[in-house]
């Protein structure tokens, strides 16, 4: 408690081995100095908090850094004990797990590429033969193309014998007609 003086209430007997004698009233120097001395206690006790939250808050501190510590040091053992568990168990099981279905997985991947190969082989062969009859028919289809290319001036030729022919005929056959037409009309 703070004002660090003896606690003497206003009005009431001096502490023993001070005089002997009642307080004066009011009106003293010294009596004003004990007034004041008693108020600086009232004061401090109701309305000067610090003493008693600053014992409260090291109090809190303690118990939060006491918990804290004993709290952190069990989520660090449990993690210990985790690391130590997976590496002595968890860990051998893994690789083994992994040992056989990876050798496994190998195989099977190289049974699947050596079939994708074939596959691709057999592709390529089959597009090759297609290309090799594409070009054939290129050729022979080139080759047929310059044979009746060669022909159209023959086939053209008898065509317009033909039709030289066919009009020779009908020229005739209107001569004829005409004479035919003439002596009909001399009638």
């Amino acid at each position: 408690m703070s004002g660090g003086g003896t606690e003497t209430p206003v009005g009431c007997e001096a502490a023993p081995g001070g005089g002997g004698k009642k307080r004066d009233s009011l009106g003293t120097a010294s009596s004003a100095h004990l007034i004041i001395k008693d108020l600086g206690e009232i004061h401090s006790r109701l309305l000067d908090h610090r003493p008693i939250i600053q014992g409260e808050t090291r109090y809190f501190v303690k118990e939060f850094e006491e918990k804290r510590g004993l709290r952190e040091m069990r989520v660090l053992e449990n993690l210990k004990n985790m690391i130590c568990e997976t590496n002595e168990h968890t860990l051998p099981k893994c690789k083994e797990t992994m040992r056989d279905n990876l050798n496994q997985v190998l195989l099977r991947l190289q049974a699947a590429n050596d079939s994708v190969c074939r596959l691709q082989q057999r592709e390529q062969e089959r597009k090759k033969i297609h290309n090799d009859h594409l070009i054939a028919s290129e050729k022979q289809q080139i080759l047929q193309w310059e044979a009746f290319m060669k022909e159209q001036p023959h086939k053209r030729a008898e065509v317009d014998e033909e039709h030289r022919k066919a009009m020779e005929r009908l020229r005739e056959q209107y001569a004829e007609m005409e004479k035919d037409l003439a002596k009909l009309s001399t009638f």
